[in-house]
């Protein structure tokens, strides 16, 4: 197996956007060199001075050509760009030897470069933020304690549930307000999500008319399904012996949430797209995230697992993270900022692997983030049992 290239060092953050957070003053104590890329060198320098980083990274103005010509072998790359813009960064990394990370969801366009970064020893580092991230590794950390439990080897059904949401720490009439692109929360209402209920892979075409009551210590809030969560059955190593009646990665709102949206659902069923792109400019105007707003992050991931009729054979826990934002920054910069540089930090100290990781991959690895994310101060509870 080839080795992953050595870090030089040098860090580029790329994008100084809503989620960039204290992750990045962390990456600054851990990098030799920063470079943070922004529009323009000015709007680089004045985001570092917001931060208290001035002097501590260098601002650039960022274009795929001008990041090019720094790009050195074991630099690492952390991209804050929408994810279609990760393909090509990643072949500039896989082209001059340099690592590669970010916190969105792995694209086809990223994995046809995989087999390559692997040959040439660069860490494809993804899914390494709030959610996906944070969400996996309680889901890696859970399974593992239940297998200890349980054995992997004993028949078993299990339900597994992963809800994450970003919600206004103070609930408005709207029960949300917007913190990124309006378009992308309608679109990704608009694209169906396919699940595991009642033992069956289940679609919903609408995923808000899969909406439920989900209760989390007293608190009601409402939660659907999201994208597709079947592939996770596989990619989070369940054991073959036990059996889905459940499995679920969802979108988390605020309780009466789906009757505050009413007249927004009938506009994504009408599915003009003329008028769907002009509602988003409307809703974002109408409720956005000010400074004067805090946000909230609630992620809340369950496992149950049911063996045989005999006592001691079922097993439960849950992992809950519970964070509102403060004036300096918001919860969710918090969550995928910090863990994003956790991620890069291991990138930097070697123990990352070549090829593609989606945040810490096993048991062992996420155990071990877990801890040095309470540390940073990203703070969540284990109850199992």
């Amino acid at each position: 197996m080839t080795e992953a290239k050595g870090a030089s060092g040098t860090v580029h953050w790329i994008g100084a956007g809503l989620s960039t957070g204290s992750g990045l003053a962390a990456i600054c104590d851990a990098a030799a060199r920063v470079r943070l890329w922004h529009r323009t060198e000015e709007r680089a320098e004045r985001s570092l001075a917001a931060r208290g980083l001035s002097g501590r990274a260098e601002p650039r103005a960022y274009t795929l050509p001008a990041l090019t010509a720094e790009l050195a072998p074991g630099d690492v790359v952390v991209s804050m760009l929408p994810a279609p813009e990760h393909a090509p960064l990643l072949a500039a990394c896989v082209a001059h030897g340099a690592h590669f990370a970010c916190s969105s969801y792995v694209s086809d366009a990223v994995l046809e470069q995989v087999p390559a970064a692997e040959r040439a020893g660069v860490v494809v580092l993804t899914e390494c933020g709030l959610d996906p991230g944070i969400d996996h590794l309680f889901a890696h950390s859970l399974i593992a304690r239940a297998q200890q439990a349980i054995g992997a080897e004993s028949a078993a059904s299990y339900s597994l549930t992963s809800y994450c949401g970003g919600i206004p720490a103070v609930p408005n009439d709207f029960k949300y307000r917007f913190s990124w692109a309006p378009a992308g929360v309608l679109g990704a209402l608009r694209s169906p999500a396919r699940y595991v209920e009642d033992g069956a892979v289940t679609t919903a075409v609408r995923p808000w008319e899969a909406t439920r009551p989900h209760e989390i210590d007293g608190e009601t809030f409402e939660v659907y399904p999201n994208r597709d969560s079947v592939p996770f059955l596989d990619q989070y190593g369940l054991p073959e012996a036990w059996k889905p009646g459940s499995f679920v990665r969802g979108t988390l709102r605020l309780d009466g949430w789906l009757h505050a949206w009413d007249a927004v659902f009938e506009e994504l069923k009408a599915g003009d797209d003329q008028r769907i792109a002009a509602l988003a400019q409307e809703l974002a105007a109408a409720y956005p995230t000010t400074e004067a707003d805090r946000d909230r992050v609630v992620l809340a991931v369950s496992l149950e697992v049911r063996g045989g009729p005999g006592p001691g054979e079922d097993w439960s826990g849950r992992y809950l993270l519970d964070l509102e934002g403060t004036a300096d920054e918001s919860a969710m910069a918090r969550c995928v900022s910090r863990t994003l540089a956790l991620g890069v930090r291991h990138i930097l100290d070697g123990t990352l692997p070549p090829g593609l990781s989606r945040a810490a991959e096993t048991a062992e690895r996420s155990e071990a983030w877990l801890a040095e994310l309470a540390q940073d101060g990203v703070d969540f509870t284990l109850r199992a049992g």
